[in-house]
């Protein structure tokens, strides 16, 4: 089946999608939580930058409004992978009183939530360890007015992936952002994984997505290239493919979207299911007045990974996907 990108959808029940930094309201919770009406109710949404698996995720996020019967106003705001900008944003909506509920998308806009927004709920998506970033407290009992979905891999199946197509595999190459907790995580679950696997773990570090083709050209030695869900990685993920093409080292991804892009496969995350179960989440927390502190972090449920491949990447790649693995695969992209 040939995955498509669906746009994003903005029905009559979702209002107004406003975009563009606001003017600072009165400070306090907006009114009508938790009061089992259907709105109308006004989300803020901090989504650190744009690419498919985060535009995926608050698509999802909307959608479960929408499903839900739930009128409300959505003020989309992009910081363009600048930490400072999310901050700024994390702080306007903070101190907008007419703002219910704020929603982050990605670590660095869940940490600038986390520290700024006080006195209403935050729901993040897309925050690979949020204990270890500082989020929240513990996973099971988030403790304050913070939770979410995370959107943690599953690493070793990731890399096992790249063994069932080229099993010569000794070194894999990461490039990863510094400066993104949740990337830091993964590298450590890549390398814990990879002592099992009987591999080793190349990584180089970067700091923006600028910084990503340079990066990658230092892993001309390795048998195979994993890209996590880094922001600024993900962000620039066609120079990856072009050296991986260029030099026949295989490239796997950790989201699904980034197949499309142009990476072999990756058993991962539907984003967009990803953004509609944080939706679910906030629902419960407006309309059913649920207490985020008491709400556990979620984790993608079993058949909500998906194993997608694509053998005309892979061909690119000079590789070959066996049948085997195409098979149990859950979508094959052309």
């Amino acid at each position: 089946m040939k995955r498509t990108a669906s746009p994003l959808r903005i029905t009559a029940a979702m209002a107004v999608l406003a975009v563009g930094l606001t003017a600072c309201g009165d400070s306090g919770a907006g009114d009508g939580n938790g009061d089992g009406n259907d709105g109308p109710y006004k989300i803020g949404i901090s989504q650190l930058t744009s690419h498919p698996a985060l535009d995926a995720t608050a698509e999802g996020f909307q959608e479960a409004f929408d499903e839900a019967g739930i009128e409300v106003e959505f003020d989309l705001q992009n910081a363009q992978g600048e930490v400072a900008t999310a901050n700024s944003i994390a702080n306007t909506f903070a101190g907008d009183g007419d703002v219910d509920l704020v929603a982050s998308i990605a670590t660095p806009a869940a940490q600038a939530a986390a520290t700024a927004v006080k006195d209403k709920p935050v729901v993040f998506m897309a925050v690979t360890d949020a204990v270890g970033a500082g989020i929240v407290e513990d996973e099971e009992k988030p403790g304050g007015n913070v939770t979410g979905q995370s959107d943690r891999n599953p690493v070793k199946e990731q890399l096992q992936l790249l063994l069932d197509v080229k099993d010569d595999v000794k070194t894999v190459g990461i490039v990863w952002n510094s400066g993104e907790a949740n990337s830091k995580s993964q590298v450590e679950q890549a390398k814990e994984a990879a002592k099992e696997l009987g591999i080793e773990i190349k990584d180089v570090t970067v700091t923006n997505s600028s910084e990503v083709q340079q990066g990658v050209q230092s892993l001309s030695d390795v048998d195979g290239i994993y890209v996590p869900t880094d922001n600024a990685v993900v962000s620039a993920l066609e120079s990856v493919i072009s050296f991986g093409q260029e030099n026949e080292i295989p490239v796997i991804s950790a989201d699904t979207d980034s197949v499309e892009r142009g990476a072999l496969g990756t058993y991962g995350i539907d984003y967009e299911q990803h953004g509609k179960l944080a939706g679910e989440m906030a629902v419960k927390i407006l309309k059913d007045g649920e207490d985020p502190a008491d709400m556990a972090v979620g984790f993608a449920p079993e058949d909500a990974l998906e194993l997608v491949v694509s053998p005309e990447n892979a061909k690119k790649f000079g590789v070959e996907i066996p049948q085997e693995v195409i098979d149990r695969a859950d979508e094959t992209i052309d």
